[in-house]
């Protein structure tokens, strides 16, 4: 048996753009930093994102984001143009999720936690907000202590 699974919470390190492949298939490279630990360095974790999750990724978060990641590692290797191989570990993005911290870069990003699994991505809670409907988010209150939660 064989499991191939990553679950990385970090900050996103560069800006993002999202690609297109010669097939016109969406593709987003980036790089998460994840803390090791105290007088430790960061992790810098490549992460490759595909189609939906490209686009999700691109249009709600940005550089030094929080942002939480599920997928899988992948190795490939190439040769570059001078002929030496090369070969890269990645995290292939299977999905990605808020983590609560709210945006200060980016107007457009829900303030609710939903995880996106590639398909499709929008949330009532959001649309209700976003048509003006204040009273439908009335039942909700922001929580800012956790002094109260047992773990």
């Amino acid at each position: 048996m064989a499991l191939n699974k990553v679950i990385i919470l970090g900050r996103i390190t560069n800006d993002l753009e999202v690609r297109q492949t010669p097939s016109g298939l969406a593709v987003l490279s980036f790089t998460v930093a994840v803390d090791a630990g105290k007088d430790k360095p960061a992790y810098f974790i490549d992460c490759v994102a595909w189609k939906n999750n490209a686009q999700f990724i691109n249009t709600y978060f940005g550089k030094g984001r929080l942002i939480a990641i599920e997928g899988k590692l992948s190795t490939r290797t190439w040769e570059d143009k001078q002929g030496n191989k090369r070969k890269v570990t990645e995290v292939i993005v299977d999905s990605a999720s808020f983590t609560g911290e709210r945006s200060q870069t980016n107007g457009n990003a829900p303030q609710s936690d939903f995880n996106n699994e590639g398909s499709n991505f929008t949330s009532d809670i959001t649309q209700t907000a976003n048509k003006g409907n204040s009273d439908a988010l009335s039942d909700f209150e922001e929580v800012i202590s956790d002094d109260g939660i047992p773990f």
